[in-house]
């Protein structure tokens, strides 16, 4: 997966001054939510986590505007259940931020931890960071299959960057955050089972400059 066009598309990522990038903390992170659909109802600002809407006066959040992110939403409160990966952007109702209905609704966020830097990261066949191993640098996979990998991940290193990986091919199925760090077993990353079948990076507006991931029109 990796390249000289990859590599040198890493280095114009990554070239935002230490001081820019030092003023991009937990300030710069800010989203509107809504308890109707289409922007309705009552609105709360949030900045931070926040482990219950219900603490802030709201019943459910059923549409938001991110305007500086990216978040990680929940369908339960305290950060449980499924995550919807939140980039920068509107989402009027449930279907903008998943592709299947499982929930239409949302109860907690936190911010994604980005690492504005290059893209790497490592899956793994079997827990541990044993069995077939498949490494990706500066890009996206909508089907690991197709580049010769099974559809089985049971562990995961992310070196740098940040991504998400979709339970199914196209970027489709549950979504599971996975930030720089080590992921020792499936269920470290809110896995179910050990299956993973495409991933990406998140690139959001505020920290690369080259644009973010564009969702498929419904």
């Amino acid at each position: 997966m990796s390249s000289e066009k990859s590599k040198s598309t890493s280095q114009t990522d990554g070239k935002t001054p230490l001081s820019k990038r030092s003023e991009m903390g937990m300030n710069a992170y800010k989203m509107f939510v809504f308890d109707q659909e289409n922007f309705q109802g009552r609105c709360v600002e949030i900045n931070t986590e926040c482990m219950n809407v219900c603490d802030m006066g709201m019943d459910k959040v059923r549409s938001l505007r991110v305007e500086c992110g990216p978040y990680v939403g929940y369908e339960q409160m305290n950060l449980c259940g499924e995550m919807y990966i939140l980039e920068k952007g509107e989402y009027p109702r449930w279907d903008s931020w998943s592709n299947c209905q499982k929930n239409d609704y949302l109860l907690s966020f936190r911010p994604c931890k980005m690492d504005p830097e290059k893209h790497k990261v490592c899956l793994y066949e079997v827990g541990e960071f044993k069995g077939r191993k498949m490494e990706i640098m500066d890009d996206d996979v909508p089907s690991l299959f197709s580049y010769g990998f099974t559809d089985r991940v049971g562990s995961v290193m992310v070196s740098c960057g940040t991504w998400v990986g979709y339970q199914f091919p196209g970027y489709r199925g549950s979504q599971y955050l996975l930030e720089k760090g080590e992921y020792r077993h499936f269920n470290e990353f809110g896995a179910r089972y050990p299956q993973m079948q495409s991933i990406r990076r998140i690139r959001d507006m505020q920290w690369h400059q080259h644009g973010c991931y564009t969702m498929s029109s419904k």
